[in-house]
């Protein structure tokens, strides 16, 4: 009996709301040996990462760094580190990741209020203060791009409001970083975190994220050195974070000159989160979102072109991910499976009021290209004749060629 044979995976064009291709150098820097956590070329490696990293979220924090999880662990990370039990919470939801916020803030023991907006609307900044003068939370936590809904919650004000009232402001960007403008310091953010598989064109499994001074005293208040690496004089808490892999408080220090040990890092998505940094500042980070801006343009205006139309409040939308509305009577899961049956391509399908109603499809990180874009247009006019679409020959490619040529790319 032979066992399984070596991963193969298909050759996909993964052009959905992510994880999208790698760039192949991220993978080829993830195919380094490894070396020992305290190594001198390790240490230095994770020091590169918190200079590169602040300047990929446009930041001086000091506390710049990687969590070793998902973006989803690194969430959970920041709420567990900040918020003890009965702890207030704001969190503005306009799609499936306010959502998500509002679980694991609540699975933390916080008391959470929320202020909604239609799926395809943000919030509007005046209830979002109208809420938090009310409610007074320690934390108002905000996703700025959500790609449920393909847009982005502008965080012009959010800082005022949060000073104000003296809450502190959570960021998750981990659709967004990289490919939209985020601006940590100037736009009073205290904590924010990401993933590598979206923009920044990596692997899931590393979650970049920044710490205020201000949040990090917050978190430090709770901190506790585990018994079996304390020295005298390190703080016990009686109230102490309540995981001990998500703890920031110790992270922190493992990723200070102290390195106190904590987990062994995962040097290979060190490795990747490292080089996806190093791509992005290499081509400039204004020239890497205006390439997201110029793509992500193209592919909506090719989606008109072919006679759809984009879903969401266009003002808005996030530049790396576009939603088009599924046309009357055709079964958008099955366009789907023969997109990537027969041409390899992935979109993404949608959640909650959306689903069975809305494509997504991104232009991030490595494929935020104009051959991915074509192709993908391309292949989409070809499976909707299938099924029976009248749209126009040519149109999605003709109309995306139309945006380049205005912005004086000649494709």
């Amino acid at each position: 009996m032979t066992g399984p044979g070596p991963i193969n995976p298909p050759a996909r064009l993964l052009m959905g709301p992510g994880p999208i291709n790698a760039d192949p150098r991220v993978l080829r820097a993830m195919s380094a040996q490894l070396v020992g956590q305290y190594d001198p070329a390790m240490t230095g490696y994770m020091n590169e990462v918190m200079t590169l990293y602040r300047r990929i979220f446009v930041t001086g924090h000091q506390q710049t760094l990687l969590i070793d999880s998902t973006a989803r662990g690194a969430i959970e990370a920041a709420f567990v580190s900040v918020l003890e039990p009965g702890d207030r919470v704001v969190v503005p939801v306009f799609g499936r990741f306010g959502y998500l916020l509002v679980e694991i803030a609540q699975r933390c023991g916080a008391e959470v209020h929320t202020v909604e907006a239609p799926w395809g609307e943000i919030v509007p900044l005046e209830r979002i203060e109208e809420a938090v003068a009310r409610v007074r939370p320690k934390l108002l936590a905000v996703v700025h791009g959500d790609t449920s809904t393909t847009l982005a919650q502008p965080f012009d004000g959010l800082r005022e409001v949060c000073e104000r009232h003296g809450a502190l402001l959570y960021a998750d960007t981990t659709a967004s970083l990289g490919g939209n403008e985020f601006l940590t310091d100037a736009w009073g953010v205290d904590i924010a975190t990401s993933g590598l598989q979206k923009c920044l064109g990596g692997s899931s499994g590393s979650a970049p994220a920044t710490f205020s001074p201000r949040a990090v005293g917050v978190i430090n208040a709770r901190k506790s050195v585990e018994a079996g690496i304390r020295s005298a004089g390190d703080a016990v808490s009686a109230h102490p974070i309540r995981s001990n892999y998500f703890d920031m408080a110790m992270i922190f220090d493992y990723w200070s000159e102290r390195r106190l040990n904590h987990h062994t890092e995962s040097t290979t998505m060190l490795y990747g989160a490292r080089e996806c940094a190093r791509i992005v500042l290499e081509e400039g980070l204004d020239a890497f979102q205006s390439r997201h801006l110029l793509q992500g343009r193209a592919m909506a205006a090719g989606v008109e072109g072919l006679g759809l139309s984009v879903f969401g409040d266009r003002e808005y939308k996030m530049t790396n991910i576009v939603g088009v509305n599924i046309p009357e009577g055709v079964d958008g899961d099955a366009v789907r499976g023969v997109l990537l049956k027969d041409f390899g391509i992935e979109i993404g399908t949608s959640f909650g009021p959306m689903a069975g109603k809305v494509w997504r499809i991104g232009t991030m990180g490595y494929n935020a290209r104009t051959d991915a874009v074509l192709t993908t247009l391309a292949s989409l006019e070809a499976v909707l004749r299938r099924f029976g679409v009248g749209v126009p020959s040519g149109g999605g490619v003709e109309a995306a060629y139309d945006v380049y040529a205005a912005s004086g790319v000649h494709a």
